[in-house]
């Protein structure tokens, strides 16, 4: 069923106030030190760019996925960015088989103000090992104060944890109102690292990381 022109309208207004914003989310910055230099990173919904451009000087290579590029245009000619025009809601995932990502394996995965709960398996499917996850988006509570209204496009409380629990080491994690970042609005943020397995300690515990760079 085709969206009304109401919805359609909401859903390019948004698009639009995101690509206005060029820096990258402090919770990016906060944690790219832990990002592998040298390493190859993906760009989920990644709109302008403003995170994987962040980041183009120090990974190897940078893959920016939307279902919509124009705004990556300025970036294909660039030696280190990969740009792949996709529908990441499709029946088929990207990382499925015969998918835009099938078998591409990353040392970083970023997702920003998005939020598809099919992909969220999938997304840590797709980290190396060492591998860190950066997410930040939408969480419930915040329909009494801005868009994103939708619950289907809202986490749940804890939903980010639940994702890679048991999978990967939690190195940061937030719940609440955000008003120091990007869009305001109610947020749920995530950093872990997929080194659960990878210890020298007696306990088993995965290695510590640091906080700030």
């Amino acid at each position: 069923m085709r969206n009304s022109p109401n919805v359609s309208t909401t859903t390019d207004d948004v698009r639009a106030k995101h690509l206005r914003i060029k820096v990258p989310t402090p919770w990016l910055v906060r944690f790219q030190h832990l990002i592998t230099d040298g390493g190859r990173v993906l760009d989920m919904a990644a709109g302008g760019g403003r995170h994987g451009r962040s980041l183009l000087d120090r990974a190897g290579e940078v893959v920016f996925i939307d279902r919509d590029t124009q705004a990556l245009d300025d970036l294909r000619d660039h030696p280190t960015a990969t740009v792949i025009e996709a529908d990441l809601e499709s029946e088929l995932s990207p990382f499925a088989t015969n998918g835009v990502l099938a078998g591409e394996c990353y040392d970083a995965v970023i997702v920003v103000n998005y939020l598809y709960r099919s992909l969220l398996d999938d997304i840590v499917d797709a980290l190396n090992p060492g591998g860190v996850l950066i997410y930040e988006t939408f969480a419930r509570g915040n329909e009494a104060f801005a868009r994103p209204r939708n619950p289907d496009h809202l986490l749940k409380s804890g939903e980010l944890l639940s994702a890679v629990t048991g999978r990967m080491q939690v190195v940061a994690y937030e719940h609440g109102k955000v008003e120091a970042t990007d869009i305001p609005g109610v947020k749920q943020r995530l950093c872990a690292v997929k080194d659960l397995e990878n210890s020298g300690r007696d306990d088993g515990d995965p290695p510590v990381h640091p906080l700030t760079g």
